[in-house]
């Protein structure tokens, strides 16, 4: 794609028509600032008529130590960004509790995965270090929901959402890579130079643990948009 915006505008796009084609669709959604452009095109959407009544979503994942209403919270994130905005009931999007015991809002969250069924489409970011939702390298191909300890790397890359003096959350509930592959279609969005590394890493690398973006190209409907600047270190492209 020429630019951000312009990847941003065809993911849009993408989720749009499936919602159009199916409107109980349960959409897997994910956070972070690439993905704000994305918001912006499906709340436009839905003020020219796409109604998002009957869709489902469920979320990658969420800080550890974040109240919801926290404003680096995932939950606020999607309340400001998306929800907020657009016509789905709230008893229709679950995103990981980020308070207490954290091991049991991961089981919470995995259980339920589980009752939703598969996912039909899958929004995905590409970390700078090649995690997928908070899956950091050196993440098997079939782990599950859990609580991860976030790596420095991503740590840094968050600190820019948090107000200085604050602590980025050591740890999170991620939706493992399991459960991201096991949906019937992945989209993944990739822009600016600063992801190219990763990118490149992630589709003319090795599929391997240590880049867990890799992993999407055993997936046999994965669609991946980046602008120029992300695609910038793909060979032969």
């Amino acid at each position: 794609m020429p630019d951000a915006e312009a990847a941003a505008a065809a993911v849009a796009r993408q989720i749009a028509e499936t919602v159009a084609t199916k409107p109980d669709a349960v959409l897997g959604l994910a956070t972070g600032g690439t993905m704000e452009p994305v918001y912006a095109h499906l709340v436009r959407a839905h003020r020219e008529g796409l109604s998002f009544a009957r869709v489902r979503t469920v979320n990658l994942d969420e800080y550890m130590g974040l109240p919801p209403d926290h404003p680096n919270s995932y939950h606020s994130y999607m309340a400001r960004h998306f929800l907020d905005h657009v016509d789905i009931p709230r008893g229709q999007s679950f995103i990981p509790r980020g308070e207490g015991d954290a091991d049991a809002a991961a089981r919470e969250y995995a259980a339920l995965l589980e009752r939703l069924g598969p996912v039909d489409l899958q929004l995905l970011g590409v970390g700078h270090n090649g995690h997928i939702a908070f899956n950091e390298p050196g993440t098997p191909i079939d782990a599950t929901t859990r609580v991860v300890r976030l790596s420095d790397e991503t740590r840094q890359a968050n600190r820019r959402f948090f107000a200085e003096g604050e602590t980025v959350p050591a740890e999170a509930v991620t939706m493992g890579t399991a459960q991201i592959l096991s949906a019937r279609s992945l989209l993944a969005l990739a822009v600016g130079e600063a992801k190219a590394a990763a990118l490149s890493s992630a589709l003319d690398g090795p599929v391997d643990p240590d880049c867990p973006a890799s992993y999407l190209r055993l997936h046999p409907s994965c669609t991946i948009f980046a602008d120029k600047a992300a695609s910038s270190g793909l060979r032969g492209r």
